[in-house]
Parts: C-alpha cells; sequence; structure tokens
C-alpha cells in the first residue's frame, strides 16, 4: 500500500517526454501505447521500461437529467431535490465522463541496462518508426508507477475535453 508521500512524489514526477499525437476520441474507444520508463533505485544504470497500453473509453455526456435518475436510486429526499434544481436551475450543465481500463495483459516488463538517456533515445527513435499517433513515453517514478500512469491519464482527459465537448456541441449534442 503506499503512503500519501509517496502518491505525491510519483505524482511530481511523472513527465511525459513523447506526447501522443492524438487526443481521446469523442466517437469512440481510443487505445494509448505508453513505455513507462522508471530508474531503479538502488541500482546504477538500470532501468526498468513497461510497454502497455491504457484503453479510454468514449466518453460520455452527463446531464441535470441522467443525475436525477441517478440520484433517484439509492438516495434520500435531499439528493433528489438538489438534483430536481440542477435540472430546473442549469439546464445547459454536462459533465463529461471518461472511461478508462488498464489492460495488465497488455504490458511487458524489461530491466535494461543503460543509462535513463539512452534507454529514452532507443524508445523515442522506436516510437517515430512505428509512426504511432497515439504512442507515448513517460518517465515516472518506480515504486508509485500505476500512479505515473492514472496521472498521464488525467492529463489526457485534461487535454482532450475541450475538444470531445465542441465535437459534441457540433452535432447538437449539448
Amino acid at each position: 500500500m503506499l503512503n500519501e508521500d509517496t502518491i505525491q512524489y510519483a505524482i511530481e514526477n511523472t513527465q511525459v517526454i513523447v506526447a501522443p499525437q492524438r487526443r481521446i476520441a469523442t466517437f469512440g474507444d481510443t487505445s494509448f501505447r505508453f513505455y513507462l520508463v522508471t530508474e531503479l533505485m538502488d541500482t546504477a544504470s538500470q532501468v526498468r521500461v513497461r510497454d502497455g497500453r491504457l484503453h479510454a473509453e468514449r466518453p460520455q455526456i452527463i446531464t441535470p437529467g441522467h443525475i436525477h435518475r441517478m440520484l433517484v436510486e439509492g438516495f434520500g429526499e435531499k439528493a433528489e431535490d438538489f438534483a430536481g434544481w440542477l435540472k430546473e436551475h442549469a439546464p445547459q450543465l454536462a459533465i463529461l465522463k471518461y472511461g478508462f481500463q488498464f489492460r495488465k495483459t497488455d504490458m511487458s516488463n524489461e530491466i535494461v541496462h543503460d543509462s535513463l538517456e539512452t534507454v529514452v533515445d532507443r524508445l523515442r527513435g522506436q516510437v517515430e518508426a512505428s509512426d504511432d499517433p497515439l504512442s507515448a513515453i513517460i518517465h515516472g517514478v518506480d515504486e508509485g508507477w500505476e500512479i505515473c500512469l492514472l496521472k498521464f491519464a488525467a492529463d489526457m482527459i485534461q487535454e482532450s475535453s475541450g475538444g470531445n465537448l465542441g465535437d459534441f456541441r457540433k452535432r447538437g449534442l449539448l
């Protein structure tokens, strides 16, 4: 179990070295290929490379009407009153819901005996040669590496949301 300091350290030390060229698709699922590079703490010139996929489900629109239906099930009268207030006072309110699935079956893990810079340069060449617009190279920390991946996912949501909202508006869905 990671403590709060480890989680904060992982968040602060996550850096996207090569960002995907595309963002989360508005009207379909998106699968990012990631290379998460971490230095082993107790050993010089050893780098762990995790290679895997992060799957983003199609964003969904959550409207006040949908919130009202969700709150009616299992919540009390005050929650229903709030949902009614939202429906009445904020009919244009829309929240995008993003879902991510991390499939460890798509992952490999390799220890490379080289410097971080050399490993990153090699991976950069590999990503460029693959011509995959959904590939990313992320530098993180070994303990708490999953936090680094979740930080990357959160950043992708933030970078994608404006375009996704615009796409929904163009189609008259908002």
